[in-house]
């Protein structure tokens, strides 16, 4: 075969032109699982470093941006964008001795600004603005921890959309950075000592040259940095290179005395919790050592630790276990389960502060350490909130709200009232107003109930016209509730429906929700979507014509595998980021530690279930799939972009000749969608909006 990639490539055409795809060379590629051999003509793209690739990503750019440079609305779409997102936004404020730190962006900065003041009413001063670190925006703040006296700071940074971070330290009273800097940094925090001469943080091994966005990532390791010295000198405090795939985090108590260990295996909810006393410099004592159950570590009280957990209780609990006595027959239930699930917990001025999901909404209420019920905190409406940080001695947290048609206010939660205080309140162009909001539940499948959150215009006609975008997730233990989203804004503006599943496989409703979206119970989260989209048409929303199904990452294989399921019920997809070979997933940097929701092709059994629905392998020739638009990012290093690209070519070859258009997005210095700088957010919303206004007929 030629190794050379062929392309015609139709320059100048127009969006009602025909579209001629790049052809992609077909390797002879053959693989054989279990007895079954299955063929990977398009191994070759995995290689994002070779030139044929590149050559191919270049192609495929053209067609792409020839398509939708000619998009009607796509400009005046890019200008509302741009206009309703140049608004002040605030992030949750925290206090670190007497200072307070938190984020802001002015508008349409591409990164949002850390400051810092000295107290509420002070004058904020910038302590790092990352949108001078690069020329286009593209270098992102991913961490930035203050030493307990608030005088210190642990910035981390990541470029490009990677992963990766690297760590540096800031001296806040000068604004001076100390001369080290870590690298190999991945998935971590960092945590200071009492005293501030150092901070805990993980790494992982350095990858071999030119394998940094694809190598597996394993052996994650427990370092303590110790201010002033480089970091080839960090102490190693935890490793375990007998159990290669364990994720291994510490973190220090708020009253200095233990360094806890979180230690996970894979993305899979369940996880081993470890600790040692720092004040008598003793060994690691394994507390929690069984994988039985989620366990999240929430406050000490001396040698008393309090954990959020779904041990013997699948929507969460508060138990406290005293380490001096450790054995189960000693641990104290806190706060019993109930009917909602209890998301998370914090330790706030001696209080129990719980956020509870109630069908996908929050709820909050606080307790005493004993358990005792003080009050439900007040909220705006149906939305989530998030925040309540703080130290048991604090007399103040804080906290955003959010719903679907309202941007995020910071609230101030004065702890011993339980009275909330607006403390910064957005102000944009969007009325809400005109919307409504109202949750429904549909039937799937298997008979399951499953919530769904609308939101149109009051008063729209329920006779099948309205364009509809169904958005979900559907995995990993992730809750979806209700929030604001400048793109989700515009495309209410533009007369559309949004439509927010709550699917099997995520955390709404506990750990059996979870489970019975999993590995070979997969096919639910697909049927729960499908069940969605089947409601929507039933009731008059819309008709499949004019419904849009939208997803990242594992959102994007729930687009994948419900189009190549049911191509007659959608007409048209936006799959973003997502996993779409479930037979080598687990080859490239993290994907290995989604066994645990996905399987794994090496067992045979879940082999026959991923190989049933994984979207590259069920792509058939002829079939008219909806209109779609793939999108990916050349820096994402955690679903590599050659899911996307092999799911395209291979879309692209089985597409019906009278088919509607079928093309891949690629971005340049973006990675899985965190930390992306905002012009290249709002190029891509404008974008697909525009291909859907064009597909869906919106006018």
């Amino acid at each position: 075969m030629s190794l050379t990639l062929s392309f015609s490539v139709l320059h100048g055409a127009g969006a009602d032109s025909p579209l001629t795809y790049p052809k992609t060379r077909h390797a002879d590629v053959v693989d054989t699982y279990h007895g079954v051999k299955v063929p990977d003509p398009f191994r070759w793209l995995e290689d994002d470093n070779s030139e044929e690739t590149k050559a191919w990503v270049k192609a495929q750019n053209e067609v792409t941006f020839g398509y939708l440079n000619q998009l009607p609305r796509r400009a005046a779409l890019r200008e509302r964008l741009q206009k309703l997102w140049n608004f002040e936004r605030f992030g949750v404020p925290y206090k670190r001795g007497d200072r307070y730190f938190f984020s802001r962006n002015s508008g349409l900065q591409n990164q949002s600004v850390l400051y810092v003041a000295d107290s509420l009413t002070a004058e904020p001063k910038v302590l790092l603005d990352p949108n001078t670190l690069s020329k286009d925006g593209t270098v992102s703040l991913t961490e930035s921890a203050p030493s307990e006296d608030g005088k210190m700071l642990v910035w981390g940074t990541s470029g490009g959309g990677s992963d990766w971070q690297e760590f540096r330290i800031k001296n806040i009273d000068t604004g001076e950075d100390l001369p080290e800097t870590l690298k190999w940094i991945k998935f971590s925090g960092a945590s200071w000592a009492k005293d501030g001469s150092g901070f805990y943080y993980s790494r992982y091994p350095e990858p071999k040259t030119g394998a940094a966005l694809t190598q597996a990532n394993k052996n994650k390791t427990v370092y303590f940095h110790k201010l002033n010295t480089p970091q080839s000198e960090d102490k190693l405090v935890y490793a375990r290179p007998d159990q290669p795939d364990w994720g291994l985090n510490a973190g220090v108590t708020d009253d200095g005395r233990y360094l806890i260990f979180h230690i996970s295996l894979g993305t899979d909810p369940k996880s081993r919790v470890y600790y040692k006393d720092l004040q008598t410099d003793g060994p690691v004592v394994e507390l929690l050592n069984d994988f039985d159950a989620a366990y999240g570590f929430i406050e000490n009280v001396g040698p008393v630790f309090y954990f959020h957990t779904d041990l013997d209780a699948p929507r969460y609990r508060v138990i406290a276990i005293d380490t001096t006595k450790p054995g189960k027959t000693g641990w104290r239930e806190v706060i019993p389960q109930t009917e909602n699930k209890l998301e998370g917990a914090s330790v706030v001025g001696g209080q129990l502060i719980c956020e509870y999901l109630q069908d996908a909404r929050s709820m909050v209420k606080a307790y005493d350490l004993e358990g005792k019920w003080l009050r439900d905190v007040a909220l705006p409406g149906l939305g989530s909130v998030g925040g309540f940080g703080g130290r048991k001695e604090d007399k103040e947290t804080f906290y955003a709200y959010s719903s679907f048609t309202s941007p995020s206010t910071i609230y101030r939660y004065d702890v011993a009232s339980g009275t909330s205080t607006p403390y910064r309140v957005p102000k944009l162009d969007f009325d809400g107003s005109p919307y409504e909001t109202k949750q429904i539940f549909f039937t799937s499948k298997d008979g399951t109930r499953v919530p769904m959150f609308l939101v149109h215009k009051k008063g729209i006609q329920m006779d099948g016209s309205n364009p509809t975008l169904l958005y979900g997730y559907g995995g990993f233990d992730i809750s979806l509730s209700p929030g604001f989203s400048v793109s989700r804004a515009v495309w209410l503006e533009m007369g559309g429906v949004f439509a927010l599943a709550n699917l099997r496989g995520g955390g709404e409703y506990g750990s059996e929700w979870h489970d019975a979206g999993i590995k070979l119970k997969k096919q639910n989260v697909f049927d729960d979507f499908i069940s969605a989209a089947e409601w929507l048409v039933k009731e008059g929303y819309t008709r499949p014509a004019k419904l849009a199904i939208q997803g990242g990452s594992n959102g994007g294989l729930l687009v994948g595998a419900c189009m190549t399921q049911r191509p007659d019920l959608f007409g048209a997809a936006l799959p973003a980021v997502g996993v779409m070979d479930m037979l080598r997933f687990h080859e490239f940097t993290i994907g290995w530690a989604w066994k645990s929701d996905y399987g794994s092709s090496e067992d045979p059994a879940e082999f026959k279930a991923l190989y049933a629905y994984s979207p590259l392998h069920n792509l058939k020739p002829g079939t008219r799939y909806p209109a779609t638009l793939v999108t990916t990012a050349d820096h994402d290093d955690r679903v590599v972009p050659a899911h996307s690209f092999k799911f395209a070519a291979r879309l692209q070859e089985c597409q019906a000749k009278d088919g509607p258009p079928v093309l891949i997005r690629i971005e340049t210095s973006a990675g899985h969608g965190a930390g992306t700088a905002l012009t290249k957010v709002m190029d891509e919303t404008a974008d697909a909006w525009a291909f859907l206004a064009k597909e869906l007929g919106i006018q």
